[in-house]
Order: structure tokens, then sequence, then C-alpha cells
């Protein structure tokens, strides 16, 4: 198992309610989520908050094409985690909102992913695609929280 992780952070000027609505609106995460071509809502809770979701995203070289759980911990807490996928043997996701002040949030997003039988070029992979996978997830919350997106 070769491990691929990172974080990223940014402090966003808005309370974490406003942080939380964008982050748990899963389903529209690829209009600001640079990395991700496409989310596709397969199943939803009894809040009607999506749980079950096929991602699609453009890691330049290739497409990653995974099924992800989706859990909440509203207003602090939202994580998936790899169901199925011929692309990554795991994958594991978060964002993590901490409020600072009533108009202060520190995003974090963290990703770990299992690339399979590519193991071999983790190193080089991981330098090539930890600032594009990572990097901006946190800076991009941000610019879409405060509306300069």
């Amino acid at each position: 198992m070769t491990l691929l992780s990172g974080s990223s952070s940014a402090d966003v000027a808005a309370a974490i309610e406003r942080c939380w609505s964008v982050v748990q609106d899963v389903g529209r995460w690829p209009e600001w989520q640079h990395l991700l071509d496409r989310v596709e809502v397969v199943a939803r809770d009894d809040l009607g908050r999506p749980v079950t979701c096929d991602t699609v995203a453009n890691a330049r070289f290739t497409k990653v094409h995974c099924r992800v759980a989706v859990a909440y911990d509203p207003p602090h807490r939202l994580s998936w985690t790899r169901v199925e996928s011929e692309d990554v043997d795991a994958l594991d996701g978060s964002w993590s909102l901490k409020q600072l002040s009533p108009v202060l949030t520190r995003a974090t997003y963290s990703l770990a992913v299992d690339p399979g039988p590519v193991g071999f070029l983790a190193r080089p992979l991981e330098r090539a695609l930890r600032p594009m996978v990572v990097g901006r997830r946190a800076e991009e919350l941000a610019r879409v929280v405060t509306g300069r997106d």
C-alpha cells in the first residue's frame, strides 16, 4: 500500500455556517473545486443529503472515477471514503471547519489516496500531484464563500 496524503488550510472570512453551507452541497463541488469534473449523487439520506456519489476527478494525465460514501458531522466535518473504484485502491478525504470567531473560520481539506499498482512511482507521482490534488482546495473554498470566485 502506497499512501499519498496531504492537507491544506485557509482562514475564511465568514461564519462557520456559511462555510458549511458550501461544503455540504456535495453535488455542486465541481463548480468551485477545479480538480473535480463531475459529482453524481447516487443515494441520499432521510435529510436529502448525498450519501453515495460517483465522482470523476481530473488528474491531468488520467480521469479518476470513484464511488464514495459521504458522512456528515455538521457544521464541523464532512468526510468521504472510497466504496468502489477501478482507478484507486483507497481514497479518504475530509473537510474540517473550526470557528475562530463569529466571522472567521479555519477550513482544512485532507486527502489520502492509495493509487494501487503504480506504487513504485509514488514519490514522483506524489510530488507532481500534491499541489494539484490538495494544495488549493481550502483556497477555493475561501474564494467561493466570500464571493471572489
